[in-house]
């Protein structure tokens, strides 16, 4: 069963989907990826989200960056909002994933940044997996030096 689920709003964001997936795959975490839109498909998007045994979401979306939201308005889970250069340099999508209402916190990334998506994804992950928390410490002096 997947660690981390990803969704992307488009199959246009595959790009920065393929780099968390990247990470993931460098850290053997359990991962699916699916393609839903929250405005295009929303029954899709509550069906993966409640079905789901992921532990981390990660929502990869662009322009009004609707679905790290509407998922975290479906779990108790953390959810990680990748904002994507669609129009705007992709500060409309930065900001509507970082602008949540009150009660309902979803963690930004930078624009594109699939790759820190998955890293923090895996610091969560490693909290409960003593397994992993040592990969990630190895990691990280690596690149210290």
């Amino acid at each position: 069963m997947e660690k981390v689920l990803i969704i992307s709003g488009s199959k246009s964001d595959e790009e920065i989907v393929n780099k968390a997936i990247d990470v993931l795959r460098a850290f053997d975490v359990e991962y699916r990826y699916e393609v839903a839109s929250a405005h295009r498909n929303p029954d899709k998007v509550e069906s993966l989200v409640q079905e789901s045994s992921a532990d981390v979401f990660i929502a990869v979306a662009g322009l009004s960056a609707a679905l790290p939201g509407v998922i975290a308005s479906r779990t108790t889970k953390p959810v990680i909002g990748v904002p994507v250069n669609a129009a705007l340099d992709g500060l409309d999508a930065l900001l509507s994933i970082a602008q949540m209402p009150p009660n309902v916190p979803v963690a930004a990334v930078g624009i594109n940044n699939g790759k820190n998506a998955a890293m923090l994804a895996i610091q969560i992950l490693a909290l409960s997996d003593s397994g992993l928390a040592q990969k990630l410490l190895e990691f990280k002096e690596k690149m210290k030096q």
